[in-house]
């Protein structure tokens, strides 16, 4: 009998408000509070709060054959608690009815299973503290951020007693393999692995309304009987989305609400089953194991990490904010160690990406800023207060040199990231679109404008042979050299 599991992620980042460089020092309080209240409404009024009744419904009408997961983060879990209470009471009603399981995650959705490994254990167990309190329940199945996974942090979920972890399905990892299947991981034989079908599950999210797609309309039982179509074997169908897929990426004009509801019914005539993951690692047995040296997830097209870690201005705010884990572990002020959660928000990270095509425009579409450089800027500027408050906690440490050269770097940023964002205007102006999509340089302008730059030169620097103005160029240049080697080597 083949089995259906279904998985949603509920997780929203506290927005952060505008932050100037002259905020430093004077305004601790970093967050869009209005912004943070009226996405986060405005999502459970459109998507949440329906879909848990869809939901409700589908359990009770099935005879409770209907089951599903979630993994909800514990910084949304807090803005639900604080905006939308009604979901937190939604959400017991479907928990009490036995057919809904809660993963475990990162409380704050971070990035610390690759970088700190004393923080991502420290989360883990704050999120299911929370999620006990909240649901009465305790997760026994771990879902890392975004699906985020390789052989280590494999080690790391099973010695914190987890039985299975659920990942996707990468292409590049499986080979000829197939999702659909039970693995084991390879170095934690007894953690057992779940991944991701992203077809199936894109169906679902992402194509379901597209008029273009060559399968619309998707209907219940043309999806049913896809799954019901594949090789005898292939037992297990993970099916996993983000929760605003249901009112909000698929409006409900759509239809998603009627196709979710109908499942239930053409897959009982194909004898597919629903299952929780939980039942999934307690009654199936893996096929072999599956080893990941290097992290995968289930973002952009290359399914690793790049989303987040993918270039310099990325490298720098995370090895910031972690440089200071050791001091925070030592703070018991709540309002610091509080802003250190939110600040470990991947989203923030992956609102700095520089990637174009497909990957760039979804990136884009997601970040509440004008560009990647804008939002590195007003993080290393909110990084930077918050580092100023951290060493206050530290009086007999304020002259430390480390200390002091960190808070200068990223001081020195906001400079750095004017100069970047003239270079970068100059190269769009000499950057033209052939038909084919790429971008190629228009040489002709280039050269046109780079040489009367040649000839005006030695007119231009006359003026700076003098003694006087030598001494304070000579003086700038080395330090403008080591600070661009050490971001680099970061």
């Amino acid at each position: 009998m083949k089995s259906i599991c279904f998985y949603f992620q509920i997780h929203q980042p506290f927005r952060l408000k505008t932050y100037r460089f002259f905020d430093i020092g004077n305004d601790h309080y970093y967050y869009d509070d209005f912004a943070n209240d009226d996405i986060i409404t405005r999502i459970a009024q459109r998507s949440y709060l329906p879909a848990n009744q869809m939901l409700l419904d589908m359990i009770k009408e099935n005879g409770k054959k209907f089951k599903v997961a979630f993994s909800i983060s514990g910084t949304a879990l807090e803005q639900l608690e604080q905006y939308v209470p009604e979901f937190i009471d939604s959400m017991k009603d479907l928990a009490d009815t036995g057919c809904v399981e809660f993963l475990s995650e990162t409380y704050a959705h971070s990035l610390s299973s690759l970088v700190d490994p004393e923080e991502f254990i420290a989360q883990v167990k704050a999120h299911d503290e929370k999620i006990y309190q909240l649901f009465g329940q305790w997760p026994k199945v771990f879902r890392n951020t975004e699906l985020i996974y390789d052989d280590d942090i494999a080690s790391m979920v099973a010695s914190m007693g987890f039985k299975g972890a659920i990942t996707d399905g990468a292409k590049h990892i499986l080979g000829w393999k197939s999702p659909n299947y039970l693995y084991k991981a390879a170095s934690a034989p007894k953690l057992k692995l779940l991944l991701k079908n992203s077809k199936l599950s894109d169906d679902i999210s992402f194509r379901f309304s597209n008029p273009e797609w060559a399968s619309y309309p998707l209907t219940a039982d043309k999806y049913i009987n896809w799954i019901a179509a594949l090789p005898e074997e292939e037992m297990l169908i993970n099916l996993f989305m983000n929760y605003e897929t249901f009112g909000e990426l698929q409006p409900r004009e759509s239809g998603i609400f009627e196709f979710m509801k109908a499942l239930p019914r053409f897959a009982a005539e194909q004898n597919i089953e629903f299952m929780t993951p939980s039942e999934v690692v307690s009654k199936m047995k893996p096929v072999s194991e599956l080893s990941v040296m290097h992290p995968i997830s289930w973002a952009d097209e290359a399914r690793d990490t790049s989303a987040w870690m993918g270039n310099i201005l990325q490298d720098e705010a995370v090895n910031k904010l972690y440089c200071l884990s050791e001091r925070i572990r030592l703070i018991e002020d709540k309002r610091i160690r509080q802003d250190w959660n939110y600040l470990q928000a991947s989203d923030h990270f992956y609102y700095m990406s520089t990637k174009h095509s497909s990957d760039g425009s979804v990136h884009s579409h997601y970040s509440p800023y004008d560009s990647p450089y804008t939002a590195f800027t007003n993080y290393m500027n909110v990084l930077s207060d918050f580092l100023i408050r951290v060493r206050e906690q530290f009086p007999e440490e304020i002259e430390n040199e480390e200390l002091n050269a960190l808070l200068l770097t990223i001081r020195n940023q906001e400079k750095e990231i004017e100069e970047l964002n003239r270079e970068v205007e100059l190269l769009r102006n000499n950057i033209v679109k052939d038909t084919t999509g790429d971008f190629v340089p228009k040489v002709e302008e280039q050269e046109a404008k780079e040489e009367p730059k040649t000839k005006k030169a030695p007119a231009k620097k006359a003026p700076a042979q003098k003694p006087a103005a030598k001494k304070p160029a000579e003086k700038n240049a080395p330090a403008k050299k080591t600070a661009t080697k050490k971001t680099t080597k970061k």
